[in-house]
């Protein structure tokens, strides 16, 4: 497949969440396979699940802002919680509804 053509979530991908995707499909979907590769429990591969499929959602969003999109990928990988980032966002929104 030439690199044009890869869907942009596939390369938005950080290499651990490919891996995690990678042995997922290898496993038939099953979480508790992929819990006893990872050595982790179910709960906690349902959470990495989850947070990877919000990522490929948010990488499928075309917001106009590149910026909220960026605030929005920090909080879901967990380096700022949920209200920080909507405080961000939100500031952002109003500083630049100030400039226009």
């Amino acid at each position: 497949m030439e690199i044009d053509k890869i869907p942009q979530w596939i390369l938005a991908l950080e290499p651990e969440d490919a891996t995690f995707l990678k042995n997922f499909v290898l496993k038939s979907g099953s979480l508790k396979e992929i819990a006893r590769l990872y050595e982790v429990s179910y709960p906690t591969v349902r959470l990495r699940l989850d947070k990877l499929i919000q990522k490929i959602e948010l990488s499928d969003q075309k917001e106009e802002e590149p910026f909220s999109t960026f605030i929005k990928g920090l909080a879901v990988d967990s380096r700022i919680d949920l209200e920080t980032a909507k405080i961000i966002i939100e500031k952002y929104k109003q500083e630049k509804e100030k400039k226009s």
